[in-house]
């Protein structure tokens, strides 16, 4: 008996130590590799049309990849030189500009004390100067990790590569480690599958498109800065609540100012489009009775954001998601569920 109860105790503590150790050795790359997963299930459409054709699960999940990578490096080849030009001119120009004559233009009864105006002027100055620096940072690291980075993509595209070639064994190896039951594994799934669809093109993809169809608008009108301001556009579209508004607001009133109505009319068109498209899409890719409420949705990107980096974005949410899963299943009440809208 008691030679029992010792082989247990050894297998658990030579299970846990090993746990332990595979996940100090995995947390380097967790983030590549949960980034791989992520993108798996995104182009799994893609997968399974290719698969159909060719009929061979290597070659469907290489063209997938093959494809995934020419659409990531041919944009970074050319876009990278504008964008850290573009970066360069937006910081030359932030340490020059007067902030405090335009804001007096739009509100002048606010801003008709000099003292005030100065002082707003300045907490704007300092701003403004602390986020451009923040962007010109964010571009030196970029470039001084790329060892890194190189190192972090080859690990997406080989974990992107694996799921999708083997994502039915892996779910079925999932499956016989969960301790539910038949009836809750299969509402666990399709909650699971269904909410990380809401997330992931509900708001990730909506939002990059309402991104760069504000972009397009933002080229049209031959707006300064185009392409940061259009990345800019493609992060905060991500967002909701805040939207892509928070970016074509500013460059309108920065027309107006001048004296440029038409740009300044056609930003406005564009940027309406763009704010309101996806109440055209979002029906059409999402459906309605896994919807996320948009107030969650903004706490786990902040809250993901603080957490992992821009991948936060995609993960906060679906952390938040994945737990209130578990507990409307344990819930097992027909009152209306915090996962509907």
């Amino acid at each position: 008996m008691e030679d029992i109860y010792f082989r247990k105790i050894m297998t658990s503590v030579i299970l846990i130590t090993l746990a332990v150790l595979s996940f100090l050795l995995v947390k380097p790359i967790l983030l590549s590799i949960i980034f791989g997963i992520l993108l798996a299930f995104l182009f799994t459409p893609v997968y399974n049309w290719f698969y159909k054709i060719i009929k061979s699960k290597n070659i469907s999940a290489f063209l997938v990849c093959f494809l995934l990578i020419l659409l990531i490096v041919l944009p970074l080849w050319f876009l990278t030189p504008v964008v850290i030009d573009q970066s360069i001119k937006i910081y030359i120009s932030s340490q020059q500009m007067d902030f405090v004559k335009p804001i007096k233009s739009i509100f002048p009864a606010f801003f008709s004390s000099e003292e005030f105006s100065t002082e707003i002027g300045s907490i704007i100055h300092s701003f403004v100067t602390k986020s451009t620096n923040k962007l010109m940072n964010a571009l030196s690291t970029l470039v001084l990790n790329f060892p890194t980075l190189f190192l972090q993509s080859i690990v997406v595209f080989f974990t992107l590569f694996f799921v999708l070639r083997d994502k039915e064994e892996m779910i079925l190896y999932i499956k016989s480690l969960l301790p539910f039951s038949k009836e809750v594994e299969g509402k666990l799934f399709k909650l699971s599958k269904n909410i990380t669809s809401s997330v992931i093109y509900g708001q990730i993809v909506i939002g990059i498109i309402q991104g760069l169809l504000l972009g397009l608008g933002l080229f049209i009108f031959n707006v300064p800065n185009t392409l940061i301001l259009t990345l800019l556009a493609c992060l905060a579209g991500v967002f909701p609540i805040i939207g892509v508004a928070i970016i074509w607001i500013p460059v309108v009133i920065y027309f107006l100012i001048a004296g440029n109505t038409f740009p300044a009319f056609g930003v406005i068109v564009f940027g309406l489009v763009s704010s309101s498209i996806d109440n055209v899409i979002r029906p059409i890719i999402v459906s309605k009775r896994t919807n996320m409420p948009s107030s969650l949705i903004l706490i786990g990107m902040i809250g993901g954001l603080f957490l992992f980096g821009i991948l936060g974005l995609i993960l906060g949410p679906l952390i938040l998601a994945y737990l209130l899963i578990i507990l409307e299943i344990y819930r097992k009440k027909r009152t209306p569920s915090i996962l509907t809208q």
